[in-house]
């Protein structure tokens, strides 16, 4: 069974990116449930219009990282937002990273080396999990990576989810420095997350999502932002069997 990690930020665009991001986040979510897969949300910032500045979650399934990890980039949206009154297209993105989960045997992080907060979390739980600190961000010294995880119900709970994405960070990056390539996997992944940073668009005018790696075009969005994702991800197993 694979675990992945999995990062959305909201771009280029304001609200509608952050509106753009939720819509992301919801079809990784939906193609998880129709694969049968495990999907936990272990952090989300979200906006008073439904949109998500942030999302962090794990997926847990047959092919959740293989599957998946094609994802990582920035995607891009062209679309009239529901908050714009004259009906022109706005462009913006968001930015997806995949990263697969690392077992603590497989790496290691020096406890010393961590500085371990707790909070209140800000999102759904019940009482105990909005009045009490089980909430967890850790930051990496070093390196000055900052995670966090606040939808479970305990310290150790939320503490040991962030440990497992700062893990997954690390172990990337580190891997990323030993073959010469840009420091961390995150990095490489997102980029700035300009509009000309793109992977994939989804223009909603002319009902078309395309990606611009391999250059192939396919319709319907609204059925592939529900989750219907089947033939983006047989393309990307086709074109790693060839």
């Amino acid at each position: 069974m694979e675990k992945s990690i999995l990062e959305i930020r909201a771009g280029t665009g304001g609200d509608e990116a952050a509106i753009f991001a939720g819509d992301l986040a919801r079809m990784y979510e939906r193609y998880s449930a129709r694969r049968g897969w495990k999907f936990v949300i272990l952090d989300l910032n979200q906006t008073s219009l439904n949109g998500y500045k942030s999302l962090v979650a794990k997926i847990e399934g047959e092919g959740a990282y293989s599957d998946l990890k094609q994802e990582a980039g920035v995607h891009r949206v062209q679309r009239i937002p529901e908050t714009e009154k004259s009906g022109r297209v706005h462009t913006s993105t968001a930015s997806v990273a995949i990263m697969p989960v690392v077992e603590p045997r497989e790496f290691d992080i020096n406890s010393g080396d961590l500085q371990v907060e707790f909070f209140r979390s800000s999102g759904p739980g019940g009482q105990n999990v909005n009045k009490v600190e089980t909430a967890v961000r850790i930051l990496h010294k070093p390196t000055g990576v900052v995670v966090s995880s606040q939808t479970e119900r305990s310290q150790s709970a939320n503490k040991e989810q962030a440990l497992a994405i700062l893990r997954a960070k690390l172990y990337e990056a580190q891997k990323e420095m030993e073959e010469s390539k840009m420091t961390g996997m995150r990095r490489e992944q997102i980029g700035s997350a300009e509009r000309s940073e793109k992977i994939r668009t989804y223009n909603f005018p002319q009902d078309r999502i395309t990606d611009h790696r391999i250059n192939k075009k396919w319709h319907h969005i609204e059925k592939i932002l529900d989750g219907d994702m089947d033939q983006i991800v047989k393309a990307f197993r086709q074109l790693s069997a060839a």
